[in-house]
């Protein structure tokens, strides 16, 4: 029997007792990845630009700390305070999955957000191991 791992990231963190991620054997979930400025605990005053600049470091922070990649991510949900913004996305996802043969698929979302944050993801990943 495959035992969950509950994934931590020490420059990421949730508010409620929720870890960043959870593995189960080659399977990662993440929680909900925020655009939160880690030494701040705030969202950034900067906007939707540097918003999706965090939550995608945050988002390979994690799949590392599961022990994968992001080539590893198989798909990604956002939740957007208003998804006529995906064009701050793009820049993002683009250069975190250059080939568009081999990128994850994608899911944005209408998203009531609190405490400021203009987006949200979470993924699903498989990795190789255990």
């Amino acid at each position: 029997m495959q035992k969950r791992r509950s994934i931590y990231v020490e420059s990421f963190a949730h508010r409620n007792p929720v870890p960043a991620a959870c593995r189960i054997g080659n399977m990662v979930y993440s929680s909900g990845i925020h655009g939160l400025d880690p030494k701040t605990g705030l969202a950034s005053a900067e906007g939707m630009d540097r918003q999706c600049e965090l939550m995608f470091g945050h988002v390979r922070a994690i799949i590392e700390a599961a022990g994968g990649t992001t080539g590893d991510i198989i798909k990604m949900t956002l939740w957007m305070q208003n998804r006529s913004e995906r064009h701050f996305v793009n820049p993002y996802w683009e250069a975190m999955f250059p080939d568009p043969a081999h990128r994850p698929t994608r899911h944005a979302m209408k998203g009531e957000l609190e405490s400021g944050m203009l987006i949200q993801c979470d993924f699903i990943a498989v990795v190789d191991g255990d």
